[in-house]
């Protein structure tokens, strides 16, 4: 059996890498360094509209290319190779996936086709303050009304809320969980910009008693569903993009290694070094398996709860000892802003945080192991 990806999946990745390496470098990205300028590349953004890499994983009917979610990892494993700033994972994983997957259709017909063309930025409500499950949300209430809901609370630094034209927001109703879709420009949303250390613009979002349509309604009751579904999706996709900024860290480290001399020898000759770059590529290659484990189960509608929070914890660790390996062996240089290598310490170490870091999913998953849900029957 053979178990590498087809010839249409290195397509697609081939043609992410050479937009996005072409696209991004190290003076773009030096204009958004300490909010300088709201991280979005509208016109990379525009490129990967137009090449169709946004909506790879959307249904033909909708605009996309009608492949899954590998094809999608693929593209986001390049984005986290060059850190592009846009917003892939919100956007594409966060927002469009589960609206496929579980909005109504005439919901999915008006929203999704705009989403593929780029006349409409989606992106997803997932943090509250002092509250981690994003599938039991306590910040933020829903009220029953005749013409559909209100929604009254705060969602913490939503990314890319300002730039968005609908958000999707859970809600607690009652004794269960709704899931709407929340146009940005409502009346009684307003927004606070946050500021992110990956200098990605995210916004708490203030809901004032916000009447959303019934039209706009994802699903009006058992809508944990929707956002377990959701979150395990976007915890993959930070895998996958984590994959791709270790990977690239570590390149970068091997080849100033190999030119950087000391004492009239390259410094990778050191046996030290050597050990070093080595556990990175060990680590980069676990994580490489480990996430597309978790990518093709899930892709494929299989209960993946165990791969994913092992891929976390890959994603966590790895990320951590990537970025001081890759920092201590360039020395100085390492942290040197007018060198490329700190904007991947950086987002390597929000994306070992981001929706729970390693201790916390090891701790599920030996919660998991004890109960005696085991990779193994």
């Amino acid at each position: 059996m053979d178990f590498g990806f087809s010839e249409e999946q290195r397509e697609v990745q081939a043609l992410a890498r050479q937009i996005l390496s072409e696209q991004v470098t190290p003076e773009k990205l030096a204009a958004y360094d300490e909010y300088a300028a709201a991280r979005f590349d509208e016109e990379l953004w525009r490129q990967l509209l137009d090449a169709g890499l946004t909506n790879v994983a959307l249904d033909e009917s909708y605009g996309g290319m009608g492949f899954g979610f590998i094809e999608l990892a693929l593209v986001l494993e390049e984005a986290g190779r060059t850190i592009a700033p846009v917003p892939l994972v919100h956007h594409c994983v966060s927002a469009m996936m589960p609206l496929q997957q579980f909005a109504p259709e005439a919901l999915k017909e008006r929203v999704l086709p705009a989403a593929a063309a780029g006349s409409l930025l989606l992106t997803a409500a997932l943090s509250e303050t002092g509250n981690d499950n994003a599938a039991q949300p306590t910040a933020v209430v829903a009220a029953e009304h005749v013409e559909g809901v209100r929604l009254s609370g705060i969602k913490s630094a939503v990314p890319y809320a300002q730039e968005a034209g609908a958000i999707l927001v859970a809600a607690q109703l009652d004794e269960s969980v709704c899931v709407v879709l929340l146009e940005t420009g409502a009346a009684g949303v307003s927004m606070s910009p946050v500021e992110y250390t990956t200098f990605e613009p995210h916004a708490d979002v203030t809901l004032d008693n916000v009447l959303v349509p019934a039209a706009n309604i994802v699903m009006r009751e058992g809508g944990e569903a929707v956002m377990h579904w959701l979150v395990e999706r976007t915890t993959a996709a930070l895998c996958a993009h984590q994959l791709g900024a270790a990977d690239y860290a570590m390149r970068t480290a091997a080849s100033y290694t190999s030119e950087r001399e000391q004492f009239g020898v390259p410094v990778a000759t050191f046996q030290a070094v050597g050990h070093r770059m080595a556990d990175c590529y060990i680590d980069i290659e676990c994580l490489r398996l480990t996430t597309y484990q978790a990518v093709s189960l899930l892709g494929a509608g299989v209960d993946a709860s165990t791969e994913l929070d092992i891929a976390k914890i890959w994603a966590g660790d790895c990320g951590h000892r990537v970025s001081y390996a890759t920092q201590h062996v360039h020395g100085g240089t390492g942290i040197d802003r007018d060198y490329p290598l700190w904007r991947y310490c950086l987002w390597l170490r929000h994306n070992e945080m981001a929706l729970g870091g390693s201790s916390v999913h090891l701790a599920a998953l030996g919660q998991r192991l004890a109960a005696g849900e085991g990779l193994f029957a």
